[in-house]
């Protein structure tokens, strides 16, 4: 009768670790540079402070604009409000007056 005799391998106990590293890198990666992970959390957050400075200065400018409103909401309406609108209007100065064009 022939026995024949193997040599042990030695890949089933490299299977499992070599897969563990691959779904670890795999999923690792995308912890950090995924569409919500660590690194895009940065770039939300320098987002949110972007937006946060352009959300005072809107803000700011609406402030401005309603008191110009204001001055012309109760029924009647300033003498400086009324010159400044009719020299935008009929595109008018004085000879005094020095015109900056924006």
């Amino acid at each position: 009768m022939l026995t024949r005799q193997y040599k042990k391998r030695r890949t089933g106990a490299v299977i499992l670790p070599l897969t563990a590293v691959v779904f670890l890198t795999y999923f690792g990666f995308h912890a950090w540079h995924g569409e919500f992970g660590i690194y895009s959390s940065y770039e939300l957050a320098d987002r949110k402070a972007m937006l946060e400075t352009r959300l005072a200065d809107v803000k700011a400018e609406r402030r401005q604009l309603e008191s110009r409103v204001m001055l012309m909401q109760d029924g009647t309406i300033e003498k400086d409000m009324l010159d400044e609108q009719a020299r935008r209007a009929l595109n008018l100065t004085k000879p005094d007056e020095i015109t900056i064009i924006r």
